[in-house]
């Protein structure tokens, strides 16, 4: 069934898109079943479920953490984290260069529909976010990330994709050795196909590729 899916969607997207199998709520056999599918890309929200997905699927799997990860947790993960989905807080960046031996590839979450329930920078604090973060040489920006709102009105879903689209174009005099704004990590099971319109390069697929749980 995984494969299936892992086939559906990469002709949806197309090959220049990114695809992370989320398997956050999945057992490792079933991430097993993802990898032996071609996916190498796999995200989890949890530290726990982060390091037992990091430890049974092969070195050649990167595991992106892409929920909230509190200051406290950064050096459980650190040796194993390639990719921070939600970086959002210089406390957060800190630790990774406090306690990192090698540069971790973070997106800076960007909270652009400005929900209370949602973790991140909003829109216009992003810039002078970005000069901070030049000072840490652990911390790689990459891009950005964000959630679209829990609504089936897809006007207002891709107004929100468009919007990270726009704060990413209008960030290119930003970019620095360790700040290079290119990546947008947006579009999930629901919301993917409207986010990969909008210019998205890594898609968050949880129920759609590994089934509901």
């Amino acid at each position: 069934m995984i494969k299936k899916n892992y086939e559906d969607i990469k002709n949806e997207i197309g090959e220049a898109v990114n695809l992370i199998a989320v398997t956050k709520y999945h057992t490792v056999d079933e991430a097993m079943e993802a990898y032996e599918a071609g996916i190498r890309h796999f995200g989890e929200n949890r530290v726990e479920g982060f390091l037992e997905k990091r430890q049974a699927l092969p070195e050649d799997a990167e595991i992106h953490f892409i929920g909230t990860l509190q200051s406290r947790k950064v050096k459980e993960v650190i040796t194993h984290l390639n990719y921070l989905h939600s970086l959002d807080r210089e406390s957060i960046a800190k630790k990774i260069e406090q306690y990192s031996a090698h540069a971790v590839k973070c997106f800076l979450q960007v909270n652009v529909s400005g929900e209370s329930s949602k973790h991140g920078l909003a829109p216009e604090d992003v810039p002078d976010f970005l000069e901070r973060m030049k000072s840490y040489e652990k911390v790689e920006v990459i891009g950005l990330m964000t959630m679209a709102p829990d609504t089936d009105d897809a006007t207002q879903i891709e107004g929100v994709f468009q919007r990270l689209a726009e704060l990413r174009d209008s960030l290119a005099e930003v970019n620095g050795d360790n700040v290079q704004i290119d990546e947008l990590s947006m579009g999930m099971s629901n919301d993917y196909t409207l986010a990969v319109k909008h210019g998205a390069t890594y898609v968050r697929i949880g129920s759609k590729l590994m089934g509901s749980r």
